[in-house]
C-alpha cells in the first residue's frame, strides 16, 4: 500500500497534526502577511470531525497561499524547525486526500530537510545507499525494504553526470537540475510511492550537497582571485556580465561575496542570483588573464614573466620595509 493510499488519520491524529502545526503556520501567516481569518484552533483544541474539518479548511488556505520557496525560506531560519515539527508537515502533506504539485514539491523539500536535520554531518556518499535513506525516513514512511524503481533508473545516471562537475557552472549547465525536476513532474502520481518518495530524497540530498560543494568551490575561487589583482595592483574588475558594472571595486565584490554564502546556504536551483555567481567567477578568471598578460612583455616566456613579478614584489617589499 502506498503512502498516497494509506488509510486516512483518525479524527484524533489529524487534530494532534494540526494542534501541532499551529504555531507554525500561523507564524508562516505573519512572516509573509497573508491575509486571512484566525486559525480555529484554540489553546485547548478539542478534536471532532467538525472542528478538524473546520481547522483542515483553514489550513488548506494557507498551504494554497504559500509556495515552496517561501516554506524553505521560513523553515530554514526560524527555531520552529524542529524534527517533530518537520516530522507533522510531512504528515500533513503526505495524507492529503488530494495533493496539487505544490503539495508534491514541499514534501519532496520536507524530506531532505528532514533527512539533512537527523543524519550524521559525516555521512560519506557510500554511506548514502537507498537502505540507509529509508532507515532515517522510517519514522515519516513507515518500514519498507527500498528498492530503486524501473522509472526512476536513470536517477543514478544523473547523480554520476553531477558527481563530474568541476564548477558549478558545469552542473548548471549540465540540466542534472532540470532532469530531476522533469522525472517529478512526468510522474506526478507516483511521486508518493514511498520508494519513489526514498530514491528523490536521497537523489535531492546527493545533488544538494554536491551543488553546495561546487558552490562553495566557486565563492573560494573569486575570493581568491580578489586577492591576487589586489596583490598585483589591480583595484576594479568588470562584471558587466554578471549584471554589475564595468569597474566594480575589488572590496565591494568581497563584500558581495560574503552576502552570498549566507544567502545560497539555503537553496539551491539555476535561479537569477546562482548565474550571477558562475559569470562572477569567469569575470575575476579573465580580469586574472588579464593582468597577468599585461605583466608578461612581449617575447617573454610564462616562466620569465613569473619570475619579474616576483623580483618586482621583492624589490617592492625591500622597498616597503625601509621607509
Amino acid at each position: 500500500m502506498t503512502a498516497s493510499q494509506k488509510s486516512p488519520l483518525s479524527i484524533e491524529d489529524q487534530g494532534a497534526t494540526l494542534g501541532a502545526l499551529q504555531p507554525v503556520y500561523c507564524a508562516l501567516v505573519r512572516e509573509f502577511v497573508i491575509d486571512i481569518s484566525a486559525c480555529p484552533i484554540e489553546q485547548h483544541f478539542s478534536p471532532t470531525p467538525d472542528s478538524v474539518a473546520q481547522a483542515a479548511a483553514w489550513f488548506q488556505q494557507v498551504d494554497a497561499r504559500i509556495q515552496v520557496h517561501q516554506l524553505r525560506q521560513f523553515l530554514q531560519t526560524t527555531p520552529l524547525a524542529s524534527e517533530d515539527v518537520l516530522r507533522q508537515l510531512l504528515s500533513h502533506h503526505i495524507h492529503k486526500a488530494t495533493k496539487s504539485s505544490s503539495d508534491r514539491d514541499k514534501t519532496d523539500f520536507l524530506l531532505v530537510q528532514y533527512f539533512s536535520l537527523c543524519a550524521p554531518s559525516g555521512l560519506e556518499d557510500s554511506d548514502l545507499d537507498l537502505a540507509y535513506v529509508a532507515q532515517v525516513l522510517e519514522p515519516v514512511l513507515g518500514p519498507q525494504q527500498p528498492k530503486l524503481p524501473d522509472w526512476l533508473s536513470s536517477l543514478e545516471t544523473i547523480l554520476q553526470t553531477a558527481s563530474h562537475c568541476r564548477r558549478l557552472s558545469e552542473l548548471l549547465h549540465s540540466g542534472t537540475l532540470e532532469q530531476g525536476r522533469k522525472l517529478k513532474t512526468q510522474n506526478a502520481a507516483r511521486y508518493f510511492d514511498p520508494s519513489a518518495m526514498v530514491a528523490f530524497a536521497r537523489f535531492s540530498f546527493m545533488i544538494r550537497r554536491t551543488f553546495f560543494r561546487l558552490m562553495q568551490d566557486d565563492l573560494n575561487a573569486i575570493q581568491d582571485g580578489l586577492r591576487e589583482l589586489d596583490h598585483r595592483g589591480v583595484s576594479t574588475v568588470d562584471c558587466r556580465r554578471a549584471q554589475f558594472g564595468p569597474e566594480e571595486p575589488i572590496s565591494r565584490l568581497r563584500m558581495i561575496c560574503q552576502s552570498w554564502k549566507v544567502m545560497f546556504h539555503a537553496e539551491y536551483s539555476s535561479g537569477q542570483p546562482l548565474r550571477m555567481l558562475v559569470d562572477l567567477r569567469a569575470a575575476v578568471d579573465d580580469a586574472l588573464q588579464g593582468a597577468a598578460s599585461e605583466t608578461t612583455e612581449p617575447g617573454e616566456t610564462s616562466a620569465s614573466g613569473k619570475n619579474k613579478m616576483a623580483r618586482a614584489a621583492s624589490a617592492s617589499s625591500d622597498s616597503g620595509s625601509s621607509t
